[in-house]
């Protein structure tokens, strides 16, 4: 097991993965990242944005989950943590907890400010953001992209 950068080569596994989880969820629907326009080719997303990474969690040479930072709000160093996504065999293991704290020991070399979105009732998700320090905002940042969430997060780094 190990969390490494995306590759070429993860994309249509990592893309599985996010696109089940929502199905999962009943989030196949506009405004989630189901319909993200680049969900196909993370790998040449991330590649192309300064200080943006993906990770992926690979398993035995499965990818089961993944994470990403991206900026944001450059001009005020805010970036975004997106796409936190693990198959059902892998919950429960503290996975989830591995994958933010790659991310976020990456954010604060780049970044102020880390914001995210996701919704109230995927309860899980919003207890462990609570726990890495994030505080809930009354309303999404401007400049937000996924209009069916409605909890959205931002922590401090530096």
């Amino acid at each position: 097991m190990e969390i490494r950068e995306i590759r070429a080569t993860d994309n249509q596994a990592i893309q599985k993965v996010i696109q089940n989880s929502l199905e999962k969820l009943g989030l196949n629907i506009p405004g989630t990242a189901y319909f993200d326009p680049h969900l196909g080719n993370l790998y040449g997303y991330y590649s192309n944005l300064e200080h943006a990474k993906y990770w992926v969690f690979d398993m035995d040479g499965d990818v089961v989950g993944g994470i990403g930072i991206a900026p944001f709000d450059e001009a005020n160093h805010i970036c975004e943590l997106q796409k936190l996504y693990l198959n059902d065999r892998t919950k429960g293991l503290g996975l989830g907890k591995k994958l933010i704290e790659t991310a976020l020991m990456y954010a604060k070399k780049h970044y102020n400010h880390c914001y995210l979105e996701t919704m109230h009732d995927l309860k899980t998700a919003c207890v462990l953001y609570e726990k890495f320090g994030s505080d809930l905002l009354n309303s999404p940042l401007p400049g937000s992209e996924h209009s069916t969430m409605d909890a959205w997060y931002i922590k401090t780094l530096k």
